[in-house]
């Protein structure tokens, strides 16, 4: 989906009507009703952009200044800028408001903000969420109980947590909504049907499908599995300083995006849409959507000519966008008990290889609005 103005709360449910591909049969998935959605078809499943609402390589800015924009100088040498330890008082909050929603029967996928209260630490939150979304993107928590709480009352602090940042959205075709990255055995080489955070293999450069992610380090791996965080900003300012004809080509809606299984009737086993967007009307930003391994994924289509496959400029231009990302990214590892959140907006983020268990909790919040 495409990025477009940011606002505090969701808006009604939007009734689209499309003509449905003919390329494609899949069994029947009956769809719920859209209204029933906070953002209507933007919570629905995976869509294509409105393609009349996108922005040609002219429109977009030479440079970005501002807050999203940084180097990753800034912070390497003072971890404070990007970094909030719970107190000893934020945490007693947060396990006594856990053990309240726990004792109140209401299932975890009903938690929300308002039986989640947090008086305290809700301040603290509202600046580092306004931090998220208009400025550097990301921020690291530190000192989560992980190792003493049980993993009910984990997932309950872990979520309510989120739920004042935004509201939890589902992160595959299973509806699940706090998901485990970690390895369980699928085959990272069947790129068309695994995802890759069930895999010990690299994650390249990428943002996932909420405008903001969330990760608990819930165990450290015996090797890798450290993270890396880009400014988008700032990957657009050396690509139009250094490779203006990749920053044209990515702004094209050229580029096929694999479902990977998650179809509903009617769809195609693909989306097509451009890696970066221009957001129509209000603030004018730049976006970012990119995966490689959902991009690269759809040779089995391409290979029979239903789709166009690659050609020499994409790869070259997928190649030039992850080693600029590579050079311009903070470093960090994540220590049991770090939560980590970030913006899908303006911020790319990668993951090592790792060896031995490594499990994180990876919640997905959703709070602004994509057109």
């Amino acid at each position: 989906m495409a990025p477009g103005a940011l606002i505090s709360e969701p808006p009604s449910a939007i009734n689209i009507v499309t003509k449905r591909p003919s390329s494609t049969t899949t069994p029947s998935n009956n769809q719920a009703d859209r209204s029933i959605f906070p953002d209507g078809i933007r919570t629905s499943g995976q869509h294509n952009p409105i393609y009349s609402l996108l922005r040609p390589y002219q429109d977009f800015p030479k440079s970005i200044t501002g807050p999203t924009v940084w180097q990753k100088e800034q912070f390497e040498a003072d971890a404070t800028s990007w970094t909030h330890r719970f107190t000893p008082s934020e945490v007693a909050e947060l396990g006594a408001t856990a053990d309240a929603f726990i004792a109140s029967g209401v299932d975890l996928t009903g938690i929300s903000k308002s039986n989640f209260p947090l008086p305290t630490l809700h301040r603290t939150l509202e600046a580092l969420r306004a931090d998220l979304l208009d400025g550097k993107g990301f921020v690291l928590f530190k000192g989560f109980p992980a190792t003493e709480w049980g993993p009910r009352k984990t997932a309950t602090a872990y979520m309510g947590l989120g739920t004042h940042l935004g509201y939890f959205v589902s992160q595959n075709g299973r509806g699940h909504v706090l998901g485990h990255v970690k390895d369980v055995g699928d085959d990272a080489g069947q790129i068309h049907r695994v995802r890759i955070y069930r895999t010990a293999a690299r994650q390249f450069f990428h943002a996932d499908d909420g405008d903001l992610v969330g990760l608990l380090c819930v165990h450290r791996a015996a090797e890798g599995g450290e993270s890396d965080l880009v400014s988008v900003h700032a990957v657009w300012n050396e690509l139009q300083q250094r490779h203006p004809d990749v920053a044209e080509l990515l702004t094209r809606p050229i580029w096929y995006f694999d479902r990977k299984g998650e179809v509903s009737e009617g769809q195609e086993e693909w989306t097509r849409q451009p890696v970066f967007y221009l957001e129509p009307g209000g603030k004018g930003r730049v976006y970012c959507k990119f995966d490689p391994y959902y991009v690269r994924s759809l040779t089995r289509f391409s290979d029979k000519g239903i789709i166009p496959p690659l050609s020499e400029e994409q790869k070259r231009a997928i190649e030039i966008l992850e080693d600029t990302c590579q050079r311009l990214a903070l470093h960090m590892i994540l220590e049991v008990g770090d939560i980590q959140f970030l913006s899908n907006a303006h911020i790319l983020h990668a993951r090592t290889a790792y060896k031995g268990e490594c499990l994180l909790a990876w919640l997905l919040v959703l709070r602004t609005c994509f057109f």
